[in-house]
């Protein structure tokens, strides 16, 4: 300095150690709900009186995954005493209970000690790799609050516990950060391994077909190169076939072609009885079943209004600033939900693949809106424990 004095500035922590801490401090919060709940919670099909952590990590869906850990998949499929398709192990995904599996027996410690710990691995993975795919669009300060809103989102408990969904985000925001800086070769056996862990094949197929419509169209101010247009036409093409996959696979062992998509159905079946599955009718089926007609128009014209207010979100502003490849995903995962899923309480759980869209809420920096929404998620986390994970009886809110 002219007068002397020395300057000092105090240095920052690393990117990688303030995700770090993001993460770390917000699983302190989802461990302690969780365990609140977990010492209230009664006897219930799947444990004791309270559980354990690593026992009430395993519920729901974690105990399809360890019986797909131990036993595989069943040659044939359960029939119902009417001869409908049963529930069965079909309807999950291979990926995650086979690596599971493989890590208990190699380590011999309880599945759900190793299925959640897996899950905070891959939400940890998921974090600082989303972290990195913001900054190429919007500022340090909002791509890592946009983080703590993923870290405390309401469903961030399904993190840390025994299902598939870390490990299917994790693969997904990779699949985004090589589709963005368009590492098409690449993508191909990520999104594979993405197919076969959630489902999301589809989706991403229609995603990168946009990407592909959009370069064509841009060639002129943006280059498309032959090289180019052929590696993202495969890669869109492989991960059509990867969305298809487990349908083929569940074909080729049971020999019905349905296989996958009756077992899927079998779960809805106990809201509406057993249905085809027709593209965009089961949110039709939904409002019969929920609210009834003509009573049901009002969630049509509700969910009419969602849609609209999402489209709307993707042009506005700061949607635009995170690109249009981040919008696609968020456009094509919309609309194959709206294609395929019944409205249910584990809809919510099967919005997270969106939490790319927190790099739209997470820019405006007024400190007050962005307590308040911290705050609003913790209290959502508390609120989908107790609607969701919790037991209560005869429950029909599944996570």
């Amino acid at each position: 300095m002219a007068d002397g004095t020395v300057e000092t500035r105090t240095p920052r922590a690393p990117w990688w150690v303030r995700v770090l801490v993001v993460f770390v401090a917000s699983r302190v919060v989802t461990t302690g709900i969780l365990l609140y709940f977990a010492a209230i919670q009664a006897k219930n099909p799947w444990t004791d009186a309270a559980p354990g952590y690593a026992q009430y990590s395993r519920i729901w869906d974690g105990h399809w995954y360890y019986i797909i850990s131990v036993v595989g998949y069943p040659s044939e499929l359960p029939l119902t005493a009417d001869g409908h398709v049963g529930e069965s192990a079909w309807a999950f995904m291979p990926v995650f209970p086979t690596i599971a599996g493989l890590f208990t027996q190699a380590t011999g410690l309880d599945f759900g000690v190793v299925a959640s710990a897996l899950s905070v691995l891959f939400a940890l993975g998921t974090a600082l790799v989303f972290y990195r795919l913001l900054l190429r669009f919007i500022d340090e300060n909002a791509a890592l609050f946009a983080v703590v809103l993923f870290c405390v989102a309401p469903l961030s408990p399904i993190l840390q516990v025994a299902y598939a969904e870390s490990m299917g985000l994790f693969f997904l925001v990779l699949a985004l950060w090589l589709l963005v800086g368009r590492q098409y070769w690449a993508l191909i056996p990520v999104v594979a391994v993405m197919a076969l862990t959630r489902p999301s094949g589809l989706a991403f197929a229609l995603a990168l077909a946009l990407h592909v419509a959009h370069r064509w169209w841009r060639r002129n101010d943006d280059p498309f190169p032959p090289r180019e247009a052929l590696a993202a036409v495969v890669a869109t093409v492989a991960a059509g076939v990867s969305g298809l996959a487990w349908l083929l696979f569940a074909w080729a062992v049971t020999g019905s072609l349905t296989a996958y998509t009756d077992t899927e159905l079998a779960w809805r079946s106990a809201y509406i009885g057993y249905q085809q599955l027709v593209p965009f009718t089961p949110w039709w089926h939904g409002a019969q079943f929920w609210i009834r007609f003509p009573l049901g128009w009002v969630l049509v014209a509700v969910s009419a209004l969602a849609i609209v207010g999402f489209a709307v979100l993707l042009r506005s502003r700061p949607a635009r600033r995170l690109g249009v490849d981040l919008r696609f995903w968020l456009a094509s995962y919309a609309l194959y939900l709206l294609a395929v899923f019944f409205p249910q309480s584990s809809t919510f759980r099967l919005l997270v693949p969106l939490f790319p869209a927190l790099g739209i809420v997470a820019q405006p920096r007024h400190p007050a809106y962005r307590v308040a929404l911290v705050v609003l998620c913790i209290i959502g986390q508390i609120a989908w424990v107790q609607i969701a994970w919790f037991v209560d009886g005869a429950d029909w809110t599944p996570p």
